[in-house]
């Protein structure tokens, strides 16, 4: 089992970055492929990024690519989502989420099994 908390959200310009952190307690962390999803008031949760247990595979939904970099540092049980050239439409609560090796499916919210809280990332025009 992994705990998972997400941090590092805020309110910024257009164009703006941030980096977003989800800081993982619990066993066996390196084998955990995360993800990050987005939800925006009155909106589902869309899928941003994902990284392999091993950081050999990342995946960016094509609204983010180019924009946005997904990496890990497994000696930190973290994950970080570096978030550039931001736009009002970025704005939603961020959440990252944890399963255990991966899945076939990591664009797919039902395939992780625990999730962080969520932070807030507001893009103002």
């Amino acid at each position: 089992q992994v705990q998972l908390v997400d941090s590092g959200g805020g309110l910024v310009q257009a164009g703006g970055s941030l980096r977003l952190s989800c800081a993982a307690s619990g066993r066996a962390f390196s084998t955990y492929a995360i993800g990050w999803f987005r939800q925006a008031p009155g909106k589902e949760r869309d899928f941003v990024a994902a990284i392999s247990w091993n950081g050999g595979n990342t995946y960016y939904a094509d609204s983010v690519k180019g924009r946005f970099t997904i990496s890990r540092d497994n000696a930190k049980n973290t994950v970080y989502l570096q978030v550039t050239s931001l736009k009002p439409e970025d704005t939603a609560v961020y959440y990252c989420a944890a399963t255990q090796y991966g899945s076939s499916r990591m664009n797919l919210a039902p395939s992780y099994d625990y999730w962080g809280q969520g932070t807030q990332v507001t893009v103002s025009s």
